[in-house]
């Protein structure tokens, strides 16, 4: 029971425990160290002395306590320590957000600062990172996973992985990266790479980029557990009602999106009475929010487009005009080939086959989409309604060449033995 308990902990606390102690010792590594010494003790003492009443709070004082010892043994870590609290002193503090309705996640008390965690998630995400730090940094301080859990995700070798997570910390630590929340004329700026940093960690759970399964079940609920946390620390902000609206909204078709051997099954063929309801009504909510009370951002208007296929009771009955109509406004947002695919695949809804594969094909020439293998799965679809079926088979073994997760392929190979 106590090992269930601290991992309770563990799982819904780490992230704000990390960001206390890195926020009074401005250091990841030893924050790093010194929790996961708290959490050595606690399944040491837990067992004979009971889980405390606020077993949060029982960590962070031993994980302090760990990090004081340390640093009086060492004193050229100390005066390093020193250099950055003088940095940190000097810089410009930020008005903390209103986080006034954190509730009870915030389990440290009322001494401690509930926008910590906010600070640590601007720090991973800072744009002076290369984005592939950013997501890894992420994964480990805020989602908690091991680097050898972070590697296989994104299918690296665990040394390869690592020495990425000590670049980025290294990058923090002599850029001297402030651990801080944005002041207000630069969150807008800084916002969206902190919410793309959630988003592809969603984006590899929900399609993973290779390997024996197509979903990553794990790392997509992770995101969400992050993104949640966002929602909390910044509930001002549309856009992230926005984001977790679009991840629950997707999430809620996670078990009918395989087969029985993990075959993907296309949206078309899915039951629908396999989705989780109330994951799409707590979504729906969120979008509501996410588009009142100014003009739209991208993940809201994201989310609305998944919201319009959840609430269909079929295909034939989905509102392909207002689908259309909100690709027409993303591609203002957020242009890219991506977007002009994903809104051909609309309008061939709304328009037949025909009207859709003439997107496609004036797509040809991007470069993004010549390894994209949706775009080939896409026209192999338009081109077999259309009854093209020596072009459509080319179109899937174009595909096929290109996707590299096993699921997806042996879905490819019935294609085209069709």
């Amino acid at each position: 029971m106590a090992a269930e308990a601290v991992e309770a902990v563990f799982r819904e606390e780490r992230g704000l425990l990390l960001a206390s102690l890195v926020r009074r010792f401005g250091d990841l590594d030893l924050a790093e160290e010194v929790t996961s010494e708290a959490i050595e003790a606690a399944l040491r003492h837990w067992p004979a002395e009971g889980v405390p009443a606020r077993p949060g709070a029982w960590l962070l004082t031993t994980a302090r306590r760990r990090a004081v010892d340390r640093l009086r043994r060492d004193q050229a870590y100390a005066a390093r320590l020193a250099v950055l609290a003088a940095d940190a002193e000097r810089a410009e503090p930020a008005p903390a957000p209103d986080v006034s309705g954190s509730g009870p996640g915030f389990g440290f008390g009322s001494d401690e600062l509930p926008d910590e965690r906010l600070q640590l998630f601007f720090t991973c995400a800072h744009p002076a990172l290369a984005a592939e730090d950013r997501t890894a940094l992420t994964l480990r301080c805020l989602a908690g996973l091991t680097t050898p859990e972070v590697a296989r995700a994104f299918l690296v070798p665990t040394a390869t992985m690592a020495q990425r997570i000590v670049r980025a910390k290294k990058k923090i630590r002599e850029a001297r990266i402030p651990f801080r929340v944005p002041g207000p004329d630069e969150l807008p700026e800084r916002l969206p790479g902190v919410l793309q940093v959630v988003y592809s960690v969603f984006t590899e759970g929900y399609a993973a980029s290779s390997g024996p399964r197509l979903q990553r079940l794990d790392l997509a609920e992770e995101a969400i557990r992050l993104a949640r946390i966002l929602r909390r620390l910044l509930p001002a902000e549309r856009e992230s009602a926005g984001l977790l609206a679009l991840l629950l909204l997707v999430h809620a078709r996670r078990e009918a999106r395989t087969g029985p051997e993990g075959e993907p099954v296309l949206l078309e063929d899915q039951d629908r009475g396999r989705w989780d309801r109330p994951m799409i009504e707590e979504g729906r909510a969120l979008v509501v929010r996410a588009l009142t009370g100014g003009p739209a951002g991208p993940y809201g208007v994201q989310a609305a487009i998944a919201a319009l296929h959840d609430e269909a009771t079929d295909v034939a009955a989905t509102d392909w005009p207002q689908i259309v109509a909100l690709y027409d406004v993303l591609r203002t947002l957020t242009p890219s080939p991506v977007v002009e695919l994903n809104r051909a695949v609309a309008v061939a809804m709304r328009d037949g086959p025909g009207a859709g594969l003439a997107l496609l094909d004036a797509l040809a020439g991007e470069p993004r989409l010549r390894a994209y293998p949706p775009y080939a799965v896409a026209r192999g679809d338009l081109l077999g309604r259309l009854g093209r079926d020596g072009e459509a088979a080319a179109a899937y073994r174009e595909a096929l060449e290109l996707t590299v997760t096993e699921p997806e392929r042996a879905a490819l190979r019935r294609k085209l033995g069709e």
